[in-house]
């Protein structure tokens, strides 16, 4: 697999990705490294991992992470009803300790969480651990055998071992530093907010029933919009919906009522709106998307 089939199986995807994008998928792949991806919200990291199980036809397994996430959430748990019903039938039996033990610990009743269904596919899938920084710094530790050695103990049964080692993307908003036994562990990219022209290629493929000067204008407004000072800067994901909203609606250009009564589709957080709303009509003169364009 090279570079160019790897920007070839994105473009299939619908996917406008960077040259620096399909490079770091390729040598993730090549060097069988988990992938950090870094960036503000909304700017596509999510959309690599589920891409490239499309692309690569292969399992996508997702870990959501959040504050309090814990092993038995991520890794493994083990079925307790069934346990203790197997053992009540087992008590008529004269088994030793050591049997019972054998017995009620046994594979059948470990309940697999996303990071043990990951090395236990047959064939590679693609493993994504959305929005680490969420989870607790303890959490980490959990990753580092798996990320390192393709393997998972677990201390009733042993040592489990990748069948087959997953493509992992791990994501983050950076609400909080990695430590670097984490981030040693991986390659690492960093996406940001798209240009003009790459956002306005992403609505054309994305949204190719909205109107050719919506789009122009649309990118335009969400150039002026991250500029600003906002508690929740929209990203791409909002552009697309966006335009999507409106070509719904039949709009095929903005102005001050169309955007006052769509806003709530980028913007969501109520001190951001009444911002903008304040400083509309300087927004859209520095825009110049204050009609219809001809």
């Amino acid at each position: 697999m090279t570079i160019e089939k790897i920007e070839q199986m994105l473009a299939a995807q619908s996917y406008i990705a960077d040259r620096s994008i399909a490079i770091s998928i390729f040598l993730s792949i090549k060097l069988q490294k988990p992938l950090l991806i870094e960036g503000p919200a909304g700017v596509g990291k999510t959309e690599v991992a589920k891409v490239m199980s499309k692309a690569l036809k292969t399992n996508l397994i997702r870990l959501q992470c959040y504050e309090g996430l814990d092993v038995h959430h991520a890794i493994y748990e083990w079925h307790y009803q069934r346990q203790l019903l197997h053992l009540k039938m087992m008590e008529r039996e004269s088994y030793t300790r050591e049997h019972l033990d054998k017995a009620i610990f046994a594979e059948e009743f470990l309940m697999e969480r996303p990071l043990l269904q990951a090395i236990k596919q047959e064939e590679s899938p693609v493993l994504l651990i959305d929005e680490i920084d969420r989870a607790d710094e303890e959490f980490e530790s959990f990753l580092l055998e798996l990320l390192s050695d393709w393997q998972i103990s677990i201390p009733e049964i042993g040592t489990i071992s990748a069948k087959s080692i997953p493509h992992v993307i791990l994501t983050g908003n950076r609400t909080r530093e990695l430590s670097e036994a984490l981030r040693r562990r991986c390659l690492y990219l960093w996406i940001d907010y798209p240009t003009f022209d790459k956002e306005l290629t992403i609505l054309r493929s994305k949204v190719p029933n909205a109107d050719a000067q919506l789009s122009v204008q649309i990118c335009s407004f969400m150039n002026a919009l991250r500029s600003m000072e906002l508690e929740k800067t929209p990203g791409i994901a909002e552009s697309i919906d966006w335009a999507r909203s409106l070509a719904e609606l039949h709009f095929d250009y903005l102005d001050a009522t169309v955007v006052e009564d769509t806003l709530g589709v980028v913007l969501k957080d109520w001190q951001d709106i009444r911002h903008v709303t304040d400083s509309l009509s300087e927004l859209l003169e520095k825009t110049g998307v204050t009609s219809k364009l001809v």
